[in-house]
């Protein structure tokens, strides 16, 4: 499967952005999915997660109550919404694919993750 994140940009804090990752290749609904980002100097780190069906959603605890994760099967995208940014939510965010015969519980370890999209920036200014 294919993935296309967009929708980063440049925003002030306590804004908002909605990415967008789209699938090619396959139906969506064969994948549990990912965002993660990467700030300069630091190492990926997930962000949310949700389960192939859409039932089951997982955050990171510094995104849990800004940021949802939904998900369009029908569409074969997901998507990611972040209200109230922080500059610390300054990164580079990937989408991510993991096959719905994995165990959802790993959606927060990057290594169980089959596919990896390009990535989208995400700058938010204070």
């Amino acid at each position: 499967v294919q993935l296309q994140a967009s929708g980063g940009g440049l925003v002030q804090a306590e804004g908002s952005l909605r990415l967008s990752c789209a699938a090619s290749g396959r139906t969506l609904s064969n994948y549990h999915m990912g965002w993660f980002r990467q700030a300069p100097g630091k190492e990926r780190e997930f962000v949310a997660g949700i389960s192939w069906s859409g039932s089951t959603t997982y955050y990171a605890d510094s995104v849990k109550g800004r940021f949802t994760i939904s998900r369009d099967n029908a569409k074969n995208t997901v998507y990611l919404q972040m209200n109230s940014l922080e500059p610390e939510d300054t990164a580079v965010y990937y989408c991510t694919a993991m096959m719905n015969s994995k165990y959802s519980g790993r959606i927060r370890d990057s290594a169980y993750y089959d596919y990896w999209g390009q990535g989208t920036l995400v700058t938010v200014s204070s």
